[in-house]
């Protein structure tokens, strides 16, 4: 059992977490009592002291689930969970589909009972206790219901057509695998906001009036054919504001959050918005579609050297390669490349937010985009001086103090 593969998944799993908590503590070391002269005036004193009592009551609590996690993690490598659960099912299924379902529905089961409380924690104590939680405990619980629901069904489905390719056609499978998951990922792109969405939220056609007439009067001067414009009830989970754009075509739609709508005033929406538009002129949503396509190609067919792995199995306490024993030993492996491709990604859509920003500046938005991105900053009560390393590695913005030298630099 403990062979090359498990001490290099060893090693991984502890080198991540080192990093991780690395990470965090620079973090926690840059928060000032001060605020940062160039974002004075941003907070007053009282408000900035609750900025960084959040962030501080975070850090604390991702600590603890971290922790837990790589304890858990340790626990299940050391002790072969894996390979035990997989020998104790092929006693009564043997079928090649039904077996790595159940693998898989065991391991989601416990995932969900064990985060459950955390996800209650994070949500009726933390974010109570500053102001952002509008969420019931029965809608709490309905989420958590929905959310395994869509996993068993969608994931279900997925896995299912992938192991029919897998145990049908093995040689291409890789290939075969890679456009079912593409073709799926393209349709969510699409559909997402028309399906799963109001699953759990709804989104009415934004009403007749000053703001819909200003959007679409920026729509028209920007060349940009826009129809769709929708209100969500976000207020009724959380008080922080949001908006976003999906789809593309005939089928782009953009949604503002209610809480947006009550935090900004008219121009600053439309700067947001401009701002999203921005991400499809510059046909950012394209490329990273595209980026993501490529990337789950290239994972796909690294994987199809892994899946019939004895060593690999082996490593996770199992006696025989199966599927799903090389599906969970390779995402052990590969978690060092997903991390380089992260940083890429997250090194893109930075870049991109600054297109988007300049954008957003050509239409003489500038300042009203500065004045909303300050005000949702304040709102959700964010870090305003992330370190420059946790910045780097996980942020997929840039800080508002750098978006906003930039919008003054093109405006």
């Amino acid at each position: 059992m403990y062979n090359v593969y498990f001490y290099i998944i060893l090693a991984f799993v502890v080198l991540s977490f080192v990093w991780g908590q690395i990470l965090s503590f620079l973090n926690r070391k840059r928060m000032s009592p001060d605020i940062p002269p160039a974002l004075a005036g941003i907070y007053n004193a009282e408000e900035y002291g609750r900025q960084q009592a959040y962030q501080k009551e975070n850090s604390r609590f991702g600590l603890i689930t971290g922790s837990f996690s790589f304890a858990l993690t340790l626990l299940v490598l050391f002790f072969g969970v894996l390979g035990w659960l997989d020998t104790t099912l092929r006693t009564d299924i043997t079928n090649f589909i039904l077996l790595p379902l159940a693998f898989f529905g065991v391991i989601l089961a416990v995932s969900e009972v064990l985060d459950f409380p955390f996800d209650w924690y994070a949500t009726f104590v933390i974010e109570e206790k500053f102001g952002f939680n509008k969420s019931t405990c029965k809608l709490f619980v309905l989420d958590w219901v929905k959310n395994i629901l869509l996993t068993v069904v969608l994931g279900g489905l997925i896995l299912t057509a992938i192991l029919c390719i897998y145990h049908y056609t093995e040689t291409w499978f890789w290939l075969l695998a890679w456009i079912v998951v593409s073709v799926f990922s393209l349709i969510m792109s699409l559909f997402y906001s028309e399906w799963i969405v109001p699953l759990f939220n709804k989104q009415t056609p934004l009403e007749a009036g000053e703001l819909r007439n200003a959007i679409e009067a920026f729509a028209q001067k920007a060349g940009f054919e826009l129809t769709n414009i929708y209100v969500m009830d976000g207020s009724k989970r959380s008080s922080k504001a949001n908006a976003y754009f999906t789809g593309m075509g005939k089928k782009k739609r953009i949604v503002l959050f209610d809480t947006l709508m009550k935090e900004l005033d008219t121009d600053e929406i439309v700067a947001v918005l401009a701002h999203e538009i921005g991400h499809y002129k510059k046909k950012h949503t394209i490329y990273s579609l595209v980026g993501s396509i490529v990337t789950t190609g290239i994972t796909f067919y690294i994987l199809s050297l892994f899946l019939n792995s004895r060593p690999l199995a082996e490593a996770l306490g199992g006696q025989i390669p199966s599927f799903h024993l090389g599906l969970v030993g390779f995402s052990f492996l590969f978690a060092p490349v997903s991390e380089l491709t992260g940083l890429v990604f997250n090194a893109f859509s930075r870049k991109n937010e600054y297109e988007a920003d300049a954008y957003t500046t050509q239409f003489g938005l500038g300042n009203a985009l500065i004045s909303a991105l300050k005000k949702l900053s304040v709102q959700s009560l964010s870090n305003l001086n992330p370190h420059p390393w946790v910045v780097f590695w996980y942020y997929s913005h840039p800080t508002l103090l750098q978006r906003i030298n930039a919008i003054q630099t093109h405006s």
